[in-house]
């Protein structure tokens, strides 16, 4: 009985919310799960294995429940691991003390991988590149982390430690650590945040002087901006590279600050007033990645207000939807924002982050969003879960194809129904399945996505014409099953 009501529990799971209304067929529905300093998993350090496996399952299931097909899971927020890695210790967000292993020993990125492709869903491995120690001087180090075996690789800014950006060594350290998850785990994408250089403190220097005067060749001595943005260029490249000769199909994603660059200072930049910006402050040159293909997604965080007057999230969305240079553009959103309390009525009600979504869809180059972060939508803050599937996720929504992905695609499959079950013949080369649903009055919409090869129906919503697709690793469909009609 109880493998019986964990089969159907699953597929519930699986299928996410059912169709009633027109929605895109594919778009990015993505949350981030951010580790650092617990903020969304664990909810604390020192939780047992069996407690935060329970907890990320609670976070899984909610987002596909209501319409979600992505997650973004940090797997290195500070030079640490939340897996199993040759290089790095273990971070002291899972057990609280950094270098302790799980016990009993599992992977969590492995574990996540796993859970999210029962559900049909992706993962992409979250990575920051340059920070190593998080609030430096109340943390204890292992022994082992690299900011103690190599400590003249690191610099000191504000309340951080930071890889040198600098140095070559940094660049080809970065990169093989990427190169390792790209090997070992099968995630489906890697993402960097807009952590590059970091924000500029007032009256403090970022202290990369010595690092200019060795490493600053043709940009020294009066150039150290441009310098810094090609320490930043050189190691998003190598980065893609690397990624690319392991998993050629992979993408490798960046999430960066909301503004390029001011109008103001660049007649390329957006209309707005942002007091730091990519290109300026952080030496992110993110179009000069985009045009070059070093990145294969652009998912630019646009944690504003429609209507702020010195960051227009109207002016940004459309700015950035005419600058992604052929490459997806998913919109990074602020439901942390949300709050009644707030000083700004626009986040009083989650009515904002619908506008938003709506405006999104009308940009022809936009093709989805990432929403910071998964508490939110676990503590359901102001209604978001239920608004988001009133208003914009009635439908569950197919992942956008991947370009780089040249696999095979499966053959199609054969579906029968046997009473109030829908089963079909499992297909080589299948990620997931798609179900498709046509009811008398209406088109044919998405009923299901799902990774079983079965679908329990309930009598109240069974009746119109059901048929399957096979969908592979790149999210191309098989040709269309024959159907059934349940009347």
């Amino acid at each position: 009985m109880k493998k019986v009501i964990a089969l159907v529990l699953l597929i519930s799971m699986s299928c996410g919310v059912f169709a009633k209304k027109k929605s895109p067929k594919r778009e990015m529905r993505a949350v981030w799960i951010a580790t650092v300093d617990n903020i969304d998993w664990p909810s604390k350090p020192g939780l047992s294995v069996e407690e935060q496996k329970k907890e990320l399952i609670a976070h899984l299931d909610q987002h596909k429940k209501y319409g979600m097909n992505t997650v973004i899971f940090q797997v290195r927020p500070a030079a640490d691991a939340f897996y199993n890695s040759p290089y790095e210790p273990w971070s002291q967000w899972l057990s609280g003390e950094q270098g302790k292993a799980p016990d009993p020993l599992y992977d969590p990125l492995q574990f996540a991988i796993e859970e999210c492709h029962k559900r049909a869903m992706e993962l992409h491995a979250w990575m920051n590149p340059y920070r190593a120690v998080f609030l430096y001087k109340d943390a204890k180090t292992d022994p082992n982390h690299i900011t103690n075996t190599r400590p003249e690789l690191f610099l000191t800014y504000g309340k951080h430690k930071y890889f040198n950006p600098g140095l070559p060594e940094t660049r080809d350290y970065v990169s093989k650590i990427v190169g390792d998850v790209v090997r070992r785990y099968d995630v489906d994408a890697i993402h960097f945040d807009d952590y590059f250089y970091p924000y500029k403190i007032k009256d403090e220097a970022f202290p990369d002087s010595e690092s200019f005067t060795n490493h600053g060749g043709k940009f020294y001595p009066d150039r150290i901006d441009d310098w810094r943005r090609e320490n930043v260029n050189l190691v998003i490249k190598q980065i893609n590279d690397t990624i690319k000769s392991i998993k050629p199909w992979m993408p490798f994603g960046i999430s960066p600050f909301g503004v390029w660059r001011n109008k103001s200072v660049d007649k390329s930049g957006s209309r707005t007033q942002a007091g730091q910006t990519n290109y300026d402050d952080l030496y992110a040159d993110v179009l000069l990645w985009l045009k070059n293909d070093w990145i294969d997604y652009v998912a630019p965080q646009i944690y504003w207000h429609i209507g702020k007057r010195v960051a227009n999230y109207r002016v940004i969305a459309k700015w950035w939807n005419k600058n992604s240079y052929g490459k997806p553009c998913y919109i990074g959103q602020g439901a942390y924002r949300l709050n009644s309390e707030s000083s700004i009525k626009s986040w009083h009600s989650a009515n904002e982050i619908i506008r938003q979504v709506k405006l999104n869809r009308k940009l022809k180059n936009v093709d989805g969003s990432m929403f910071f972060s998964a508490k939110n939508f676990l503590e359901n803050k102001l209604g978001i879960n239920e608004a988001l599937v009133k208003e914009m996720y009635k439908d569950p929504a197919m992942h956008m194809k991947n370009p780089l992905f040249e696999g095979e695609v499966p053959n199609r499959p054969k579906l029968k129904r046997e009473n109030m079950k829908l089963e079909w013949t499992k297909q080589q080369n299948a990620a997931y399945y798609v179900v498709y649903k046509k009811e008398k009055k209406s088109n044919k919409k998405i009923f299901c996505i799902t990774s079983l090869c079965e679908l329990n129906l309930e009598a109240a919503q069974s009746v119109g014409n059901y048929s399957i697709v096979a969908v592979n690793r790149g999210h191309a469909e098989s040709s269309e099953s024959n159907k059934i009609v349940i009347e």
